[in-house]
Parts: C-alpha cells; sequence; structure tokens
C-alpha cells in the first residue's frame, strides 16, 4: 500500500472498515497517542477494550503470541486492536552499501534464520489477516532496504507520523481550542515553522502561550516570537544569507557553532535543503516584494519570506539547482557513508558558499 499521512489515515477510519494491520511511523508522541486513540475509538468500542485490546511487544520476543492473538475470534466483541511495539527490532543493520539482508542473515546464522521464518510467517499473516483483528505496529523509523518494510508495505497501511504546513497550522488552531484559547491564523503559521511542524513541541509551545495570554482574546504574531522557543529553520536562514553573498569564512565559522551548540547534521541538512526549496518558489516574485506578501505565497512566515526573496535573487536559478543537488547527495551520504561529519559538512559548506556562478569544477 501507498504510504499515507495521518490525515488521509482519518479519513479511512471515517469509513469505519477494518484495515489488517496499520503501521504509524514516526517520534511524535502527541501525533503517533492522536492516530492510535483514534483507531481504538473506531474500531472497539470503550465497553469492550477489556476484551478487544490488548499490547504486545515484539523486541526480542517471539512473534507466535502475536500471530496466534491475531488469529483468535476477540470475545463479546466483532473487532479487536492488537498494538505492537519493537517490531523493528526484526530487521537486520545493514553494512554500508548494501542492497539487501542477504550477506547479514549468512552471518547471523542460526539466529538469520529464525528471522527468515518470522518474516515469512509475517507476510503469509498479513497476506489473508484475520477479519476480527486490526494489527497496529508503532516505529520510530523503517529502513526501505530491508525485508521487514517490503512486507509491511505490500500488505499494510504505512503512516508517516509528520503534517505539511498547512495541516500544522491547523492542529495550531484546534490545540488552542482546545485550551480554551484563540490563536491568530498569522501566528499559528508562525509557530508551526517554528517548531518545524512537530506535534509535541507546538502543543507545549501553545499551552504556555495560552498561559501568557491568559485573560486576552486571543495568541498573536508577537506573542508566539516572544514566547515560543524557535526551530533551526530561523538560524539556517542567517546560514542561508551567507552563502548567498558568499561569506565562506563567516558561513564555516557559524557552522562549527551550530554543531557545538549539539545541532545534528542530517536536521540541518534537511533544514537547508527547506530553504533552497522556498528560495526556488521566491524566484519566481519581483526581489522588491516584501515579506507580508512573499508569505501568502510561500506560505512561511513573513520574516523568513522576505528573506526568502532577498537572497533568492542573489543565486542563479541553476546555482539553487545545484545547491538543492548537493544537499540530497550530501543528506545520503551522511545516512549510508558514515564519513568524518564536521569535515564533510565544512566541505559541503564550502561548496555552497562557493561565489554564484562561479563554483570550482573540482566540486
Amino acid at each position: 500500500m501507498p504510504e499515507a499521512t495521518a490525515e488521509r489515515l482519518f479519513a479511512l477510519l471515517a469509513k469505519a472498515k477494518p484495515v489488517g494491520a496499520i503501521v504509524l511511523i514516526g517520534t511524535d508522541p502527541y501525533l503517533r497517542d492522536l492516530c492510535r486513540n483514534k483507531i481504538i475509538e473506531t474500531y472497539v468500542p470503550d465497553a469492550m477494550r477489556g476484551w478487544a485490546l490488548s499490547r504486545v511487544d515484539l523486541e526480542g520476543s517471539d512473534w507466535g503470541e502475536l500471530f496466534q492473538r491475531a488469529e483468535t475470534l476477540p470475545m463479546l466483541a466483532s473487532c479487536q486492536v492488537i498494538v505492537a511495539g519493537g517490531a523493528e527490532s526484526i530487521g537486520i543493520r545493514l553494512k554500508a552499501g548494501a542492497d539487501d539482508e542477504d550477506e547479514a542473515d549468512e552471518e547471523a546464522g542460526g539466529e538469520g534464520d529464525e528471522r527468515q521464518e518470522t518474516l515469512k510467517a509475517l507476510a503469509k499473516y498479513l497476506g489473508s489477516p484475520a477479519p476480527f483483528t486490526v494489527l497496529l505496529f508503532e516505529v520510530p523509523k523503517l529502513d526501505r532496504r530491508q525485508r521487514l518494510y517490503k512486507i509491511l508495505a505490500e500488505h499494510a497501511l504505512l503512516v508517516e507520523l509528520t503534517l505539511d504546513a498547512t495541516a500544522a497550522r491547523t492542529l495550531a488552531v484546534n490545540m488552542a481550542t482546545e485550551l480554551g484559547t484563540k490563536i491568530e491564523p498569522l501566528a499559528a503559521a508562525v509557530l508551526a515553522e517554528m517548531v518545524d511542524s512537530e506535534p509535541a513541541r507546538m502543543r507545549l509551545e501553545i499551552e504556555k502561550l495560552a498561559a501568557y495570554t491568559l485573560g486576552r482574546p486571543s495568541i498573536t504574531e508577537e506573542d508566539v516570537r516572544k514566547v515560543a522557543v524557535t526551530d533551526q529553520k530561523n538560524t539556517i536562514w542567517e546560514l542561508a544569507d551567507m552563502l548567498a553573498t558568499g561569506r565562506r569564512a563567516e558561513a564555516l565559522t557559524f557552522l562549527s557553532n551550530l554543531l557545538r551548540g549539539g545541532d545534528e547534521p542530517v536536521a540541518m541538512i534537511g533544514a537547508l535543503a527547506w530553504s533552497y526549496r522556498k528560495m526556488i518558489e521566491a524566484r519566481a516574485l519581483p526581489p522588491t516584494t516584501n515579506g507580508f506578501n512573499a508569505a501568502r505565497v510561500l506560505k512561511i512566515n513573513p520574516t523568513s519570506a522576505e528573506a526568502a526573496v532577498r537572497n533568492a535573487h542573489r543565486f542563479s536559478k541553476a546555482d539553487l539547482l545545484d545547491g538543492l543537488l548537493a544537499l540530497s547527495e550530501a543528506d545520503s551520504q551522511l545516512k549510508s557513508r558514515n564519513p568524518d561529519t564536521q569535515a564533510y559538512m565544512q566541505f559541503l559548506v564550502a561548496r555552497l558558499a562557493s561565489a554564484p556562478g562561479k563554483k570550482s569544477a573540482a566540486y
């Protein structure tokens, strides 16, 4: 099955048709709890949960219990939900550059044989699941190269626990309402961007903002900027400005400070790639477009939108596309090759900070 969003999951649940297996992929606790609770509410009435709701921890344990429970008709209920954690533990840590798990299985010997049998049993069950059971797997992430992912992708509904910018703004408004207050649309957009559309962080910040604005009719953009903890994307525009103006030494110093501060290189690359995509969009706008007008087009807050327009016209479109390609390659390298992280990031920033249109052929 194709990967779905939380919104698509809710749309499917509204039809109340049982799904053999659902996989929640991600670490955001708010969104994971929200999806899990919605699945349980859909399939198991509150009065039936003592008989038709159970949890199995698969990490380091026998999957046989899971299959046995799944194939056992629940008492006094037409449908049961089994929440399974630790499913990712059946996967194999692949060597860099490996395309599949065969070599790792051979090295594992008997353990590899047992793993293969478990995966075969999982594929067999999911190929013809019990019509009265919904298996709910909760995993932080899945490696697409592993057989576990391939089996689940073929037979289960995979749900990525992420939100796009529009859904994140809507969620911020709903969270504020739940807490007995309101948040202005622009404030919701700014907050969603600041927390990188992560619901758990958003909930925490809105709780702080609700307390800060107690007695006032709504949360404003100014409130958000005063109270909320900023996300890396706000500092990434500073780095983008240095890259756009060719201030290589300053950019390298800024990078070193971010790394010493504990910023994750992969997250930094993701934020930079996001800024490059926004600059590509911003090149379609006149250089004199103000932040508020640009914000409506780019769907980001006015300050970031103004920076995107300003920097977009310092690069050619070819420079931006080349930078986006370099960031994609860097993301792949850091995730699969395990290079010297600091040296690799310095090389990347030096490449991006090369004067527009004058990048060395060596890069």
